[in-house]
């Protein structure tokens, strides 16, 4: 490696290849870091693109990032239904018709903003316990609630071929864009599935920057290893000699500081982790550095 990757902790912004797991993705990182990781949201074997792997105490801030807005570009098939709500599935349902761009166009503000979704039966959404995938694999019969989602942008593109229309859509964390093509196909009278889909950005990482794990190894993977402070959108705080020795023991340090979330660092210029001030004294709220 180039640097002691050991001592770091991060995020590695993969670039996600189709037909791959997002478990698989995150094993390669694993075995090249030998740290534990984890992604910050999965993709759908048949979805590629950006899969933020976090390594180390990085793996930390799963939570902080549970709100991070995220952007795709995906094609709808019209015509069929799959039980899958992708192309990947079972035909349940063809030969509706094809609508037009306008229609689409025109139905597209209905699934926009606050709306209520109800999830793909195939999805990792828990019913009594066990994951609705696995009871649809076995032909169980069940319902999943309706779940408010947040869709912020839904474009139309452009058609690609006669019933296949491509999208750029901007959404919360919990949107199912395969839920989204059901929906839209509802809308305008027919049949609709997903069959691609391409996350570009999730939360401030993008496929610009992004790398496929096959072009990793232990040699550049630090290279690549994108520090967790630079990724937090707090401000930082650096402790003096006496708030520092107060608050890396677990007492309260006098600060003064705004009430809210902190980037927190050493005197030494080290990044320590995540603090919360109540206006009055400044806590820590959660520790990144390895030491």
């Amino acid at each position: 490696m180039s640097e002691n990757l050991f001592t770091r902790t991060g995020f590695i912004n993969v670039n996600k290849e189709q037909g791959v797991s997002s478990a698989r993705e995150v094993a390669v990182i694993k075995k090249l870091t030998g740290l534990p990781c984890g992604h910050m949201g999965t993709l759908d074997p048949m979805a590629s693109g950006v899969l933020p792997v976090a390594v180390g105490n990085a793996t930390r801030l799963f939570d902080y990032f549970l709100s991070k807005r995220k952007r795709y570009l995906a094609q709808f098939t019209f015509g069929i239904l799959t039980d899958t709500l992708d192309t990947t599935g079972k035909v349940i349902a063809e030969g509706g018709r094809i609508p037009s761009e306008n229609e689409i166009a025109e139905a597209l503000p209905r699934l926009t903003g606050g709306i209520m979704q109800v999830p793909p039966a195939y999805s990792a959404k828990s019913v009594g316990g066990e994951r609705g995938y696995k009871l649809a694999r076995a032909g169980k019969t069940f319902e999943l609630a309706p779940k408010l989602v947040s869709v912020g942008e839904f474009i139309l593109k452009g058609r690609v071929k006669e019933n296949v229309f491509c999208f750029e859509i901007e959404c919360g964390s919990g949107t199912y864009i395969r839920s989204l093509a059901r929906d839209l196909g509802e809308l305008v009278g027919t049949y609709a599935s997903m069959n691609s889909l391409v996350r570009t950005k999730s939360g401030c990482f993008e496929i610009e920057n992004s790398v496929e794990t096959r072009c990793l190894n232990r040699e550049n993977i630090s290279d690549f290893l994108v520090p967790a402070d630079s990724v937090l959108p707090y401000p930082c705080k650096t402790l003096d000699a006496r708030e520092e020795k107060l608050y890396l023991n677990g007492v309260p340090a006098p600060c003064g500081l705004p009430e809210g979330l902190y980037r927190i660092y050493r005197q030494d210029g080290s990044f320590h982790g995540v603090g919360f001030s109540d206006g009055t004294n400044l806590k820590s709220r959660l520790k990144l550095c390895q030491k």
